[in-house]
């Protein structure tokens, strides 16, 4: 585990998933500020929502950046260069096809869609082609999803306890995956600048 991101870092991911919860819109927009519009890879977000309400994210997100933000739907390709959210109400899932799917199971740490499930299907599907950051939030989703994109040789990052809104989320994820960088927001977008080409 790593607290700075070093200048010769290199990693091509195939597939980037996000997982943040309370705080998380704030950390996205410093984590996404500046996505190149020539960013080859998918990045796929779970970000914990009321069930009840429309996802607003594809588009407050979509004014600010230059790529495509879409909300993810079931069957449809997992494009690159592109950022996806998953619906609210549903667990999003990535198949083996590098299709979408949506999962009406019952919540998973009270939270669906749940960041664990994302992480899970998309270990399976990327393996050690997959790089994967867990953000701020008040639960203990993405931990058990970290660690098994951990034992796949995905990438693995979170975002620094003592700088996030909440600091429940970040602190399990550390606990429980061992993630191989432990980096302030401003050292995470690197990462992922450098992760996308």
């Amino acid at each position: 585990m790593k607290s700075e991101l070093p200048g010769d870092f290199s990693f091509s991911a195939e597939a980037v998933a996000i997982g943040a919860s309370a705080g998380g819109i704030d950390a996205l927009f410093v984590l996404l500020e500046g996505m190149p519009a020539t960013m080859r890879a998918p990045i796929v977000i779970v970000l914990h929502l009321p069930e009840q309400h429309e996802s607003k994210l594809p588009q407050v997100f979509g004014a600010r950046l230059a790529v495509p933000v879409k909300e993810a739907e079931p069957h449809a390709p997992v494009t690159g260069g592109t950022v996806w959210f998953a619906p609210p109400g549903y667990h999003l899932l990535v198949e083996d096809d590098r299709s979408f799917s949506l999962s009406c199971d019952p919540p998973v740490l009270f939270s669906r869609p749940s960041i664990d499930v994302l992480l899970e299907s998309c270990a399976e599907a990327y393996g050690n082609r997959l790089a994967a950051l867990v953000l701020t939030g008040a639960n203990e989703d993405g931990a058990r999803g970290l660690a098994r994109i951990a034992e796949l040789g995905g990438l693995t990052a979170v975002q620094d306890p003592a700088e996030a809104a909440h600091k429940a989320m970040p602190q399990a994820a550390v606990a429980a995956a061992d993630p191989d960088y432990v980096l302030s927001l401003a050292a995470l977008r690197r990462l992922l600048h450098t992760v996308v080409r």
